[in-house]
């Protein structure tokens, strides 16, 4: 048999190459049940046709049969953003082998994208959803028309107390707790704070981390050296500005813990040019462990938040969810709590004197 190079090989041209019926290759290509009766060289001289024809199954026709459409959706806040880049390869990473395709949507910072979002993925049914958090997701109802429509979903960097809603998350807390214990070991005691904007999930935890320690180590904060983030998310823009404004204050301080590493970025950036050198006189440390951050001017101290990782649990999560559900099992939301490690590079050091 001739095809031609734009001919689509179907299971009648296998069928006609091995000499077997239609049914049988249907049986063997898909690895149905009863395909365990028929004998193992027929089995191989079929899927030695499909594969000298080029065969390739017809997803969305089986699709219809099995109503899987073996898709999940994917949803980010900005594909931009570093740290969302570094959550979808743990996502990729584990969906490689796995045989769902992810359908990406970056909503941009926009609510109105977000919804749209959710409709298009609903359209398309997909079998489960993986949200990556961001202010936007304070109100959870558009995530939860996934769960009305049994939809297994997780959100990534924020659990939201819904029980139908599964979730991975960082201990931001613990991880600012180390952040400025090593400050304090190297001997810091004037130290000044970029805290996050109020209205993304990850800065109350953070913040309360800080004072958690220097409450125990008898650490008093400097209101005059406590600077803070408005609206949503963090820029370069914004972190140099409110390093400009800490340095407007008058109060000296020989280091200085932002709310992650884009800030850190600025911070330094701003420093150096009003001539403080990073670390002799000002240590600097982030939150993030982007990748641009071992290879930052000077390399950036700052918390390991295993982002791939935390990717990786999403998806993980997700397929749980679905083969429970598929196998009629009860579906619980399932929680992952991922414990961060500060990584301590150039941007700190001891105090160039002694601090009370």
């Amino acid at each position: 048999m001739r095809l031609t190079k734009t001919a689509t090989v179907t299971i009648r041209d296998v069928a006609g190459k091995s000499g077997v019926s239609v049914t049988t290759v249907s049986m063997v290509l898909n690895d149905a049940p009863l395909a365990r009766h028929i004998p193992l060289t027929t089995r191989n001289r079929v899927k030695r046709a499909a594969k000298e024809l080029g065969y390739r199954p017809n997803l969305f026709a089986r699709s219809l049969r099995s109503n899987r459409s073996q898709t999940l959706g994917v949803v980010v806040f900005d594909i931009t953003d570093p740290y969302c880049t570094q959550i979808l390869r743990g996502i990729e990473d584990s969906l490689y082998h796995s045989g769902y395709l992810p359908i990406l949507t970056d909503i941009q910072n926009q609510r109105a994208r977000f919804q749209r979002c959710v409709e298009l993925l609903l359209e398309r049914r997909v079998e489960g959803v993986i949200a990556i958090a961001n202010p936007l997701y304070l109100e959870s109802d558009l995530l939860q028309d996934f769960a009305h429509r049994e939809v297994p979903t997780v959100v990534i960097g924020r659990q939201l107390g819904e029980d139908s809603l599964s979730s991975v998350v960082v201990d931001n807390q613990a991880g600012t707790f180390a952040a400025l214990e090593h400050l304090y070991n190297l001997g810091h005691r004037k130290i000044a704070f970029v805290r996050g904007p109020k209205a993304l999930a990850d800065s109350a935890p953070r913040w309360k981390g800080l004072c958690d320690f220097a409450r125990q180590a008898g650490l008093k904060i400097d209101p005059k050296l406590v600077v803070e983030i408005q609206g949503g998310n963090s820029s370069y823009p914004v972190g140099v500005e409110l390093t400009q404004e800490l340095l407007s204050r008058g109060r000296p301080f020989t280091a200085l813990v932002t709310f992650d590493d884009l800030t850190a970025f600025a911070a330094i950036g701003c420093l150096t040019k009003g001539g403080r050198r990073i670390p002799e006189d000002v240590s600097v440390v982030g939150f993030d462990d982007i990748p641009g951050a071992a290879f930052y001017n000077p390399p950036l101290t700052t918390v390991h938040q295993h982002l791939e990782m935390q990717g990786s649990l999403g998806a993980e999560i997700i397929r749980d969810l679905i083969h429970a559900r598929n196998s009629n099992q009860n579906v619980k939301p399932l929680h992952r709590r991922v414990v961060p490690r500060l990584v301590v590079r150039q941007s700190t050091a001891p105090p160039q004197r002694p601090q009370a």
